[in-house]
């Protein structure tokens, strides 16, 4: 897998959305439609609900360790609330992610191939996220680590994971989005069945 440079403007973390020549389906099944269409139980549900609690656990991290460092948590109780958080975090979506790169994405881009390279821009997210994850655990472990130490210490190490933490959260929201609208109108027109589904 050959990663998007820096400077490309569809990277994860420069882009603003779906190309215009990916979003043809989206156009046809606007997001606020999502809702009352019949397709949308099944794998498109399921889906959002999975990406919902991915957004609601990066957001609750996020606004962790912003009460640690303001000095609404002790650090002894931050860490028994932050570690289980962060651990279940980190590998669900290093689990739904396998699961879309070996499965999902490469039955969705057969079925449509006008999509297929929208599916290698997702893709190279995942490898994008994957290293943040890594640097994400990293600075977790060292802000865990640190809490034995001086002030100081546990400060320098609060901001450094808070920092990992922000950029993950940012390429994850930005990856969410456009993977739904890519994904989601794709389930809605073409039915579970026809995708793999059940």
């Amino acid at each position: 897998m050959t990663l998007p440079p820096d400077n490309d403007p569809l990277h994860l973390e420069r882009r603003v959305g779906l190309p215009d020549d990916l979003r043809f389906l989206v156009e046809r099944y606007p997001r606020d439609e999502w809702a009352a269409h019949d397709n949308i139980g099944g794998m498109a549900g399921f889906w959002l609900q999975r990406h919902d609690m991915f957004r609601d656990v990066g957001r609750m991290l996020t606004g962790g360790i912003a009460d640690y460092r303001e000095g609404r948590r002790t650090a002894r109780d931050f860490a028994q609330w932050f570690a289980p958080r962060l651990n279940f975090f980190l590998s669900n979506l290093e689990g739904h992610h396998q699961v879309e790169d070996v499965h999902y994405f490469p039955v969705f881009a057969a079925a449509e191939a006008r999509l297929k390279r929208g599916f290698d821009i997702l893709d190279a997210d995942h490898h994008l996220i994957h290293e943040a994850l890594e640097a994400n655990a990293e600075t977790a472990n060292a802000f865990l680590r640190a809490l034995d130490g001086d002030e100081d210490r546990r400060r320098f190490a609060a901001d450094a994971y808070a920092t990992a933490n922000d950029r993950l959260v940012a390429m994850l929201m930005r990856h969410l989005d456009d993977e739904e609208d890519l994904i989601i109108p794709l389930i809605l027109d073409r039915g579970d069945a026809a995708l793999g589904g059940h």
